[in-house]
C-alpha cells in the first residue's frame, strides 16, 4: 500500500504544472462564472421563480454544458496528458525498473486521472454554491439563499462522476496502445458523438455504450426536475460504467506490463 501512495504522490508532482491539472480546476470556475453572468443578465425573467426551481435551473444549465460534451472531452484530454508524460520521456521501462510493484505504478496513474475527474466534479459543486449566492448579492430579487441545494449537487455531480469511469478506463487503454494524440483522441471523440446521438435517439442498446453514460445521466437528472426522491444514483448506466471500468482496467494492466520487456 505504501508503494501505491509513493507512486500516486509521484504522479501529482509530475502533473501539477500541466494543463491537464489546471484545466480540472479552472474549467469549473470558468463555466460557473459564465453561467452566473447569464443568470444575472436574465434576472428580470427569473425573479418570480421559487428558490428550489431557480437552483435546479442553474444546476441543470451547468450539467447540460458539462455532461453532454465537455466531460468526455476533458477525460479524453486528461488521460492523454497523464500517459503522454511517460511516452515523451520514454520512461515506461524506467518506471517498471523501480523497486515498486508494477500494479502500484499502473494503478496510481489510472487513479490519478480518476482523481482529477473527481476534483472537477467537486469544484463544480463548490463553485455552483459560491456563484449562486454571489448572484443573489448582485441581484437580490433572485432568492438563491432561500434553499439549500447541497443534496441535489451531491447526487447530480456524484452520478456524473461515476458515469465517466467507463470512459476513463477505455481512454486509458487506448493511450497505452498508441503513443500519439490523434488516434486515442479521434476514437474517443467519435465515440462521444456516437454516444450523444444514440442517447438522444433512445437507441435500444445505448446503455452498453460508455460514452453515452454522461448524456444519459444528464437526461435522467433533468427528468427528476429537482425531486430528490426521484434522483437515483445507481441506475443501469452507472452499473455498466463501473463494470466496464473494472474490466478494461484489468485488460490495460496486462497490456502495460508487457512494456517492461521492450
Amino acid at each position: 500500500m505504501n508503494s501505491f501512495f509513493v507512486s500516486l504522490n509521484s504522479e501529482f508532482y509530475k502533473s501539477r504544472k500541466t494543463l491537464a491539472f489546471w484545466s480540472a480546476i479552472l474549467l469549473p470556475l470558468v463555466i460557473c462564472l459564465l453561467m452566473s453572468w447569464g443568470f444575472i443578465s436574465q434576472a428580470a425573467k427569473l425573479a418570480n421563480s421559487p428558490a428550489p426551481t431557480l437552483w435546479f435551473r442553474y444546476i441543470a444549465a451547468i450539467l447540460g454544458v458539462m455532461g453532454v460534451l465537455l466531460l468526455p472531452v476533458l477525460v479524453i484530454y486528461n488521460t492523454y496528458a497523464i500517459t503522454n508524460m511517460e511516452y515523451k520521456g520514454d520512461t515506461w521501462k524506467s518506471l517498471f525498473s523501480l523497486p515498486l510493484p508494477k500494479l502500484s505504478i499502473y494503478a496510481s496513474k489510472y487513479l490519478f486521472i480518476v482523481f482529477l475527474t473527481f476534483i472537477t466534479m467537486l469544484l463544480f459543486a463548490v463553485f455552483i454554491i459560491a456563484t449562486g449566492h454571489g448572484i443573489q448579492l448582485i441581484k437580490p430579487e433572485l432568492k438563491f439563499g432561500n434553499f439549500n441545494p447541497n443534496l441535489i449537487l451531491i447526487k447530480s455531480f456524484g452520478k456524473l462522476f461515476l458515469s465517466s469511469i467507463g470512459i476513463i478506463s477505455i481512454q486509458f487503454l487506448l493511450n497505452l496502445m498508441w503513443n500519439d494524440f490523434l488516434k486515442p483522441f479521434g476514437i474517443g471523440f467519435l465515440l462521444t458523438i456516437m454516444g450523444i446521438i444514440t442517447a438522444n435517439l433512445n437507441w435500444k442498446y445505448v446503455s452498453f455504450l460508455p460514452y453515452a453514460y454522461p448524456n444519459l445521466t444528464v437526461s435522467n437528472i433533468m427528468q427528476t426536475k429537482g425531486d430528490l426522491n426521484k434522483m437515483v444514483i445507481f441506475d443501469q448506466a452507472i452499473y455498466n460504467s463501473l463494470i466496464c471500468g473494472a474490466i478494461v482496467f484489468v485488460i490495460g494492466y496486462f497490456l502495460v506490463a508487457k512494456k517492461t520487456i521492450k
